[in-house]
């Protein structure tokens, strides 16, 4: 079905009075402000907020619209529902913005924000306009700073020197995640480069492991796919911890391995170049001035290349000689140490043990480099049965890795391994491990993909980081009561990207006296990534006026966490992860009493034109411009009827101006009724009311499951039903007419509330629809009192009729010899033989 079956003349249908009508009335009545009172049970459903970098755009068309008919729809199931709005109003945009403009990024920021708001209020989502929050605001970035305070306090904020993903265009750091699989970055799409910075970070590998187990939790209510997604991310390995004496140094470096069984293959280690320990081995003075220029020149080219081209396996392996030597913590073998750019400085401790002959980089580099290849592993052997005697005369694989170019990676049984010679990997690593453990030279670890959250952003538009540095580098954390520390104004303060923080340049504002002994002392001129921010927003919606905590306990408990949560995939691993994380933080120090942010979630897919995804630099098709035409409920109708949510809707394959067809089709109904409103519905057609009936029994499942088009298309029928009743059936008078007109209001007022609210008062009521409450369905109009029977010509179906379910045997069999259908295909042939199954099947057999 489509929805250009339901085209007729739209009559006195006006989408703009209509709207101008009805927003007018909502916004006095303020039908959807939620009351933490109300004794109803509650439903928190919310939208991720929006960033107000201009005005909304068909990517905001479908999320809200997705997001209100969750809300609308459990108002109408008698719920309490809280669907508040505000705005994620920090961030480099504006800053960009404001420098190409030469204006202040707050004006520019609120006036979006302005204009987003009246916007909104057209596209009539049932928002709680009391719940209105700006990030932007010091009122909430007050408590960006409280938050921070406590994460310092809990030892989960932390400052340090360390290489960072740097844009070169924005000039600004981007966390590992804002670095796009190319190695560009997400904002301005320049190459990434590597700079060395004090950064502040929080410490989110300390939750990696309930981060990564708690996923269990929301299994069956979030996506799998984004379930998937943050699995990967945090990417836990279990292994060991091996630490291998380096001759001249006092303290061993440590690496891990998720192949400790391996470790008698290890014929050198590998160092990250750009990591802190390649350039103190490398500074040694037994070191020659040729390698330590040699290393210098490779890590600079190093530091050209993208963490993603460094681990690309298939690049050609580079490296260079550190000309120090580690002793091997079983054999006590010397083992050259090199420095290669395929290990990364902050993947584990930055230094690998490398095995080539079981792994391929390894391997790879080994050939390179012509360094010794040692099979530990035969492959060749069964891993299962009796562990086989090994002798001197035990023959080594008939694979050589040297020659053959192919690392070993199988299952198979330790060889040239000592005592773990014959075991089998599993055994082999437990055994390993209890060796390291024996000479306290190793032990059991985890290491995970997942890194410290780089929070730290050279920008002006964002949170101001509340620490003072005293001039001998001590932090103080500003008090609590002196916060908020508020931005200052812009006026003589150069916003451009220079590589530094702006915020260091107000000289005023960053110069203060030490708290402690009022010496001189500087502000830290950083300000926070953004994410913070919209990492416990959902809670300040609780309470977004409360000046003494960040959000009320209470209220918390009352509402907390989100039952439903809607929003775009692309935040599957940033927004999320950090809410999450946050959430555990905030329940570690009492605050909360749950640690997941979201109970349930649901992502929509993208809005394309021509297959491409619409956005302000892209262009597409204009979202004010299809609302001018198309009126507001025509374009909702379209973001529910296009699919399931969470595909993508191609602009071109849909029709809003279909959807206002029906649309006005659909209002007609309610005009035309002539019955009132206290009308005895059980005195009307049956046939009418039992579709009315099917569609409140079915609508409320498939709902919940987010079947909106299958809704919307079950809508369709009924129209149809009760167009057909009035025009050549009982009639605009029937009570059964006016309890289907009355229901099509009801659905409507969840996908097009202004023709469902003009619909519901053209129907004689006074109190507004969205309020009304879903009508429960009478079972006995549901049962079905006839059935589709088949009928078949040598197995092969040439007709089908609606029949009685008491319908006989002989009955049925002379309705199906006297089908048309079966005539025409049976025609002059022999009739064999017939099989009646009644009320359902007739088969006939033919000859020929």
């Amino acid at each position: 079905m489509t929805i250009e079956q339901h085209v007729e003349d739209p009559h006195a249908y006006d989408f703009r009075r209509i709207q101008q009508k009805w927003q007018a009335r909502w916004e006095e009545l303020g039908l959807f402000t939620a009351d933490p009172d109300d004794k109803r049970p509650r439903k928190y459903i919310l939208e991720m907020f929006p960033y107000p970098s201009g005005d909304l755009h068909m990517g905001h068309a479908e999320n809200w619209a997705l997001g209100d008919f969750v809300a609308r729809y459990w108002r109408q199931q008698g719920f309490n529902v809280l669907h508040p709005i505000g705005w994620d109003s920090f961030g480099l945009p504006a800053e960009n913005a404001a420098i190409k403009r030469g204006v202040d990024p707050k004006d520019w920021t609120y006036a979006n924000i302005a204009q987003q708001k009246a916007s909104f209020k057209r596209y009539a989502p049932s928002f709680d306009w009391s719940t209105e929050i700006h990030t932007s605001d010091p009122e909430y970035y007050k408590w960006n700073q409280w938050l921070f305070l406590k994460m310092y306090e809990k030892g989960l904020a932390y400052r340090k020197d360390s290489w960072v993903n740097w844009d070169p265009v924005d000039q600004t750091v981007l966390a590992n995640e804002q670095v796009l699989p190319d190695g560009t970055s997400d904002r301005s799409g320049a190459v990434v480069v590597k700079k060395k910075l004090t950064q502040w970070y929080f410490k989110i590998t300390d939750y990696a492991d309930r981060l990564l187990d708690d996923l269990n939790q929301l299994e069956g209510r979030w996506p799998s796919k984004v379930i998937a997604m943050q699995r990967n991310w945090i990417g836990r390995s279990v292994g060991a911890d091996v630490d291998f004496v380096i001759e001249g140094r006092d303290e061993p470096v440590t690496v891990f391995t998720t192949r400790p069984d391996t470790i008698h293959g290890v014929t050198f280690l590998v160092v990250a170049p750009d990591s802190d320990l390649a350039a103190e081995l490398v500074a040694d003075p037994s070191v020659d001035d040729a390698t330590r220029a040699a290393f210098q020149d490779y890590l600079v080219a190093t530091q050209k290349a993208s963490d993603i081209d460094r681990q690309n396996a298939d690049r050609p392996k580079t490296g260079v000689p550190l000309g120090r030597s580690a002793i091997h913590p079983l054999t006590g073998e010397r083992l050259p140490l090199w420095a290669a750019d395929y290990v990364l400085a902050d993947y584990g401790h930055g230094a690998v043990m490398a095995v080539p002959a079981h792994d391929q980089r390894d391997l790879d580099f080994a050939r390179a480099f012509d360094l010794p290849v040692k099979v530990v592993v035969d492959t060749n052997q069964p891993v299962t049965g009796a562990i086989p005697v090994i002798t001197d005369e035990t023959e080594l694989p008939s694979i050589d890795p040297t020659t053959t170019g192919e690392a070993l990676t199988g299952q198979g049984r330790m060889i040239n391994s000592g005592p773990l010679d014959g075991m089998s990997k599993q055994h082999a690593i437990t055994a390993a491990i209890s060796l390291l453990e024996e000479r306290g030279t190793g032990r059991a670890a985890k290491t995970y993909r997942l890194r410290d959250w780089l929070i730290s952003r050279q920008r002006f538009w964002g949170t101001p980081i509340p620490i003072i540095h005293g001039e001998d580098g001590t932090q103080y954390p500003v008090p609590e009561d002196q916060l908020p520390v508020v931005l200052p104004d812009t006026e003589g303060l150069d916003l451009k990207p220079k590589g530094t923080s702006p915020l260091g340049g107000a000289t005023e504002w960053v110069n203060v006296p030490n708290p402690v002994d009022g010496s001189p002392a500087r502000r830290d001129p950083d300000t926070m990534d953004t994410f913070v921010d919209s990492s416990w927003y959902f809670l300040r919606f609780l309470s977004p006026q409360d000046e003494t905590q960040a959000f009320d306990p209470a209220l918390v408990n009352k509402w907390a966490p989100v039952d439903q949560y809607i929003g775009g995939v692309e935040h599957a691993i940033l927004h999320l992860l950090y809410a999450r994380f946050v959430t555990k933080v905030l329940f570690d120090l009492g605050y909360l009493d749950f640690t997941e942010p979201f109970s349930a979630l649901l992502n929509q897919g993208m809005v394309l034109s021509g297959g491409s995804k619409m956005s302000k630099s892209k262009g597409g098709v204009s979202l004010g411009d299809e609302l001018d035409a198309h009126g507001v409920d025509a374009i909702r109708l379209v973001m529910g009827f296009a699919g399931p949510p969470e595909d993508d809707i191609n602009w071109e394959d849909v029709s809003p101006a279909a959807s206002a067809r029906f649309l006005a089709r659909a209002y007609r109904i309610a005009v035309d009724v002539t019955s009132t409103p206290d009308a005895v519905w059980s005195t009307g057609d049956r046939g009418v009311r039992q579709a009315t009936h099917r569609f409140l029994a079915d609508a409320p499942g498939l709902m919940e499951s987010f079947k909106f088009n299958v809704v919307i298309a079950r809508l369709m029928d009924l129209v149809n039903v009760t167009r057909k009743a009035i025009d050549s059936g009982p009639g605009a008078a029937d009570p059964a007419v006016r309890e289907a007109a009355e229901t099509i209001a009801l659905g409507l007022s969840v996908f097009a509330p202004y023709t469902g609210e003009e619909m519901w008062q053209t129907l004689g009521y006074d109190s507004p629809v969205a309020t009304f409450g879903w009508r429960k369905a009478d079972p006995t109009l549901l049962v079905q009192e006839t059935l589709t029977a088949v009928v078949q010509v040598n197995g092969k179906v040439r007709d089908s009729f609606e029949v009685s379910k008491s319908i006989e045997a002989d009955e049925l069999e002379q309705l199906a010899r006297s089908s048309h259908a079966v005539q025409r295909y049976i025609g002059d042939r022999e009739i064999v033989k017939v099989i009646v199954r009644a009320p359902k099947l007739v088969n006939i057999a033919i000859k020929g």
